[in-house]
């Protein structure tokens, strides 16, 4: 595991709030030089902490505010990869999880509305060797932005 201080979980969680923040901003509220945060984020990105930098979208306001989950089942000789092709071609798929158990998959779906989303369910019920589908809708969500990566360093691990 990539050896990581406070300064650099303070300027992951700099990042977190505002990934266009500059440099210049960061060294101000954590008392380096300019060029010396730029070695952090660079060596950060280096070793792989920072995959990349992303914007927020509020997909509500650009006419896709229907979210849901919609968990996958297929025959037990299913490879990965072929679960994963399945729904690679269905622009509604935000992501997919494969996981152990049952279900053998879990897609986030973003659509227009709720036969926009009957339309993607069907869709995926006639793709591949899907065997059944279970659709969650989701009503509203939290997620853990600013200081996840510092709590997680926190937490004493479960051994």
């Amino acid at each position: 595991m990539a050896e990581i201080d406070d300064i650099d979980h303070r300027l992951l969680r700099l990042l977190r709030e505002d990934g266009r923040r500059t440099f210049s901003e960061m060294a101000a509220e954590i008392g380096l030089s300019v060029a010396a945060v730029k070695r952090r984020v660079d060596r950060l990105r280096e070793i792989g902490v920072i995959t990349g930098f992303t914007v927020r979208i509020d997909y509500a306001k650009l006419g896709w505010g229907i979210e849901a989950f919609t968990e996958l089942r297929y025959p037990g000789t299913t490879p990965v990869g072929k679960i994963v092709r399945t729904v690679t071609d269905v622009p509604e798929v935000q992501e997919v999880f494969t996981i152990a158990g049952d279900p053998d998959a879990l897609i986030h779906v973003r659509v227009r509305d709720l036969g926009h989303l009957q339309q993607v369910i069907d869709r995926l019920r006639r793709a591949g060797d899907v065997t059944g589908t279970k659709t969650l809708l989701v009503l509203g969500s939290w997620t853990r932005d600013v200081g996840a990566v510092e709590d997680l360093s926190r937490r004493p691990s479960a051994r």
